[in-house]
């Protein structure tokens, strides 16, 4: 029942932009013409300009209607937002702050519900810090001013992988953080501007464009390996 998970990262690489063929994969795995889509932004504290933003980008790729489910506020209709979010063919996940979106899911007690209608078949994608919360787990520092302090913390895991994203001029410095504190044999992605990565249930993972970086945590250190092909 399952279904795969989309991992974006949207942008503009290279000045051309391939966000619609990116957006247009995740609406065709749907099998309806034009998919119903509920939008999560607890990155953003659901920013509803973001919100905006987002949704006209989805209807221009095809998508249907587009509704927020507001889970963020303290004041959030949390019923409502449920069933926003279980009526929808497809649920997306927007960016912000990875830490942040996945404190509030917590706190708002949302992880099991989520957990729930994916298990029964919803199709997820997310975007930038949202790709990142519907994958395994991030990074943090506990102290901001103490490299040694780093952590991880659990995200969703509906996608069994570690993933950044828009780090290919920085060097992929957080996710190499990830890496050290991962087992040896954990391989991360980095998801430069424009591309994403299709994950499925065995954690085989498919490109939907290109470049995908990749690391992998080996016993004395984290080091660089091939792009996903």
């Amino acid at each position: 029942m399952k279904k795969p998970v989309f991992l974006l990262a949207g942008g503009r690489p290279r000045g051309h932009d391939t966000t619609d063929s990116l957006i247009r994969a995740v609406l065709d795995e749907s099998g309806q013409i034009s998919p119903s889509i509920a939008y999560t932004g607890t990155a953003s504290g659901d920013d509803s300009n973001f919100f905006t933003r987002m949704a006209g980008m989805l209807k221009m790729s095809g998508a249907g209607n587009i509704s927020h489910a507001v889970i963020a506020p303290e004041n959030a209709d949390l019923d409502k937002a449920r069933s926003i979010l279980q009526a929808a063919d497809i649920v997306f996940v927007g960016g912000g702050d990875v830490d942040g979106g996945m404190r509030i899911l917590r706190e708002k007690n949302m992880l099991t519900f989520l957990e729930g209608i994916y298990d029964q078949g919803k199709i997820f994608f997310g975007t930038s810090a949202g790709a990142i919360m519907l994958a395994k787990e991030w990074v943090r520092w506990i102290d901001p001013d103490d490299a040694d302090s780093a952590d991880l913390f659990s995200c969703l895991k509906f996608a069994p992988v570690i993933c950044d994203c828009h780090d290919e001029e920085g060097g992929w410095q957080e996710l190499i953080a990830a890496l050290e504190l991962e087992e040896a044999g954990t391989i991360g992605y980095g998801l430069s501007s424009g591309t994403g990565i299709k994950v499925y249930q065995d954690g085989s993972v498919e490109a939907l464009a290109e470049p995908i970086y990749r690391y992998i945590r080996e016993q004395d250190g984290v080091k660089k390996i091939t792009d996903l092909p």
